[in-house]
């Protein structure tokens, strides 16, 4: 049995700050009910963590072993996520008017999305903490990702999907062995059919930020970006927002990179985007609100933009206000168009989620919000090919 580099010391709450052994299978706050987070020794993890010891380890996200929690490498469950492209889009740059414009190409993960990482941290810890059930409630992707990292191990794995979802994502899960439920509702209604699988059956609950491993793996875009920009960070970060993990992930990441000395305390400006449809985390931003509301009648192609309400919604609007970022909305008809100009102008086909974020620099451009000499990088969360009905 050999142990990782690991420096994992606690949990802690990112509402009320209470504490908790970390090693211990565990979903929200018991004191609050708010997500936990995980903490480590930084101060030792920056003694091996350094920028000559990383260009020596492997092209994925395990990479980055002192900050993430698992403890002994027989646990790790690696199918080769993380360390995605980052390529410099200048085509679509100049096309735009933004000429420093980068891609940060999450398509290229195992199951086609960035969902990867999340579940592969989730999955592997669950594991190593002597899970025998999982479940997930999903629109798509991340059930996909949480089946395939579960049929890895040998965990039986529990899908609840909303019953409108594309065949694509039902017909993955199903063919990677996972049990699949459909529901007639939005995500938030197969949340609470989890909840209530997990009292009566066992399974442990892989929710979004309803346990505290998923954020560990999202967090490795950030340490990513870093270190593809020769320790940099971009002016701006446009992210697509459903349940906000990868956000709060890479804000939590750069704070942990600052205090081991990786990098200085600049900053992106993070920027969410949600469906003009779907928007609950831009309507609390605008409205200075700390939580966001559920959003009625939630609808939108981008099936993981069709998050109505999430429970890190504080976690995501402090990353947002604390950057100097902003929130805003794009149509449904804008994601399908600029699918195909991102597509002809940088040859990555994305996941309509990602033409979402490319639709949202050109009217921060438009608006003067965004400056044509910024360096700025959108986030494709997955491959255009599981929404290939959306153009058929």
């Amino acid at each position: 049995m050999t142990a990782t580099r690991s420096t994992l010391t606690h949990l802690e709450c990112g509402k009320c700050a209470a504490t908790y052994d970390a090693n211990q299978l565990i979903n929200l706050c018991p004191a609050c009910g708010r997500p936990l987070l995980v903490r480590y020794d930084l101060k030792k993890a920056a003694q091996t963590l350094t920028k000559a010891a990383l260009a020596a380890r492997p092209a994925t996200l395990w990479r980055y072993e002192e900050v993430l929690p698992v403890q002994q490498h027989k646990h790790i469950v690696n199918l080769g996520e993380g360390w995605t492209p980052l390529p410099h889009a200048r085509r679509l740059g100049e096309q735009i008017g933004c000429p420093n414009t980068f891609i940060k190409d999450e398509s290229l993960n195992p199951t086609g999305s960035f969902k990867a990482r999340g579940l592969a941290l989730a999955v592997s810890r669950a594991y190593e903490l002597g899970a025998t059930k999982l479940a997930i409630p999903s629109a798509g992707n991340a059930a996909g990702a949480m089946s395939a990292y579960a049929a890895a191990v040998g965990l039986p794995a529990f899908v609840f999907m909303p019953k409108d979802v594309p065949a694509t994502f039902q017909v993955e899960c199903k063919e990677l062995g996972a049990e699949v439920t459909l529901v007639d509702g939005l995500i938030n209604d197969c949340g609470a059919r989890v909840r209530a699988g997990a009292a009566e059956h066992g399974w442990f609950d892989v929710s979004t930020l309803r346990e505290p491993y998923r954020i560990e793996g999202k967090k490795t875009m950030g340490y990513e970006l870093a270190e593809q920009l020769s320790w940099t960070l971009p002016d701006v970060i446009i992210y697509p927002t459903g349940g906000g993990t990868g956000l709060v992930g890479m804000w939590k990441a750069f704070d942990e990179m600052e205090q081991m000395g990786l990098i200085d305390g600049k900053r992106p400006r993070m920027v969410s985007v949600q469906a003009a449809n779907c928007a609950p985390i831009v309507r609390a931003y605008h409205e200075g609100a700390e939580h966001a509301e559920l959003w009625q009648g939630a609808s939108t192609v981008a099936d993981g933009l069709r998050v109505p309400v999430a429970i890190g919604d504080f976690l995501i609007l402090r990353a947002i206000r604390e950057s100097g970022g902003t929130a805003l909305t794009v149509t449904d008809d804008e994601m399908l168009r600029h699918t195909r100009v991102m597509g002809q102008q940088t040859g990555i086909f994305p996941a309509p989620e990602g033409a979402a974020c490319l639709a949202a620099q050109i009217h921060l451009l438009e608006q003067g919000w965004i400056r044509p000499d910024e360096t700025v990088v959108l986030f494709n969360t997955g491959t255009g090919l599981k929404y290939a009905h959306l153009w058929a």
